[in-house]
């Protein structure tokens, strides 16, 4: 089985960071964590932050950057990027008016002009998706699939959340095989069907606890060119740097061990 770098998108300690993303990277280094995916950096000079994960041990992945941010503030992220010598930039979400079909061809001309910016700056350009991505079709595909064969793989590439493709009901593993290559990151987040109330149809879980199996995943990434498996937990029932810590340790117990 391959060795993937093992990171940890911050978004999943959001609750924790507060006034205080330093104090939190100090935590999660402490946890094993080799990598850190930001969502955005907490007031942190782009050049103390190159500083503190240097001292830290912890590779910066990348940042989730706001579709305001690409449309409004595209060379401060670029600069901060490189400053902190993070090699992506992953569009993490959309807002419900921009989801349509029509507004997704607009999205899909946006998009690869993004990734021609990032691309000349050395830096990689990524969509991470959540299920909606397989609610609606464009050039009879689902818009996942579309927004990939409008736009070369040169400026625009994969990082796929496992558990929102499990959710939207499609196969994971062959969905990583699909964008081999081209995927060269991996959300890892398990899911548990929730109890069927408003606001829990699913759980986020801690990995290990919910429905996806995991180490065929990990396994099939590492066969596909994926680098990194990133842990991302939507919301943590337990408190957050309990959760992740707990995500790691079963990485150690059932896909370190094995390498």
């Amino acid at each position: 089985m391959k060795r993937l770098g093992i990171g940890l998108q911050l978004y999943t300690l959001r609750d924790v960071i507060g006034d205080d993303l330093e104090g939190t990277l100090r935590k999660v280094a402490a946890i094993g964590y080799e990598g850190v995916e930001f969502a955005g950096y907490g007031g942190i000079e782009a050049d103390r932050m190159r500083d503190l994960l240097e001292e830290l041990g912890l590779k910066a992945i990348g940042n989730h950057v706001s579709l305001e941010n690409l449309e409004t503030k595209l060379d401060e992220e670029i600069a901060y990027l490189k400053t902190i010598g993070a090699q992506y930039a992953i569009c993490p979400w959309l807002p419900e008016d921009r989801r349509s079909a029509e507004a997704w061809l607009k999205l899909f001309v946006d998009f690869e002009q993004y990734g021609k910016r990032f691309r000349e700056a050395g830096i990689d350009f990524c969509y991470h998706n959540h299920e909606f991505e397989f609610e609606v079709e464009v050039d009879g595909k689902f818009v996942f699939d579309a927004l990939y064969n409008r736009i070369d793989a040169d400026f625009l590439k994969v990082e796929m959340d496992l558990g929102w493709v499990q959710y939207a009901g499609q196969d994971p593993l062959a969905y990583i095989s699909k964008y081999a290559n081209r995927l060269p990151l991996l959300h890892l987040k398990d899911f548990r069907k929730g109890d069927g109330t408003p606001g829990k149809r699913i759980d986020t879980v801690e990995l290990g606890r919910g429905d996806l199996d995991l180490l065929p995943l990990i396994e099939r990434a590492g066969e596909s060119g994926v680098e990194w498996v990133i842990v991302e937990q939507d919301v943590c029932a337990n408190p957050p740097l309990e959760s992740v810590a707990e995500s790691m340790e079963w990485l150690k117990n059932n896909y370190l061990s094995k390498i």
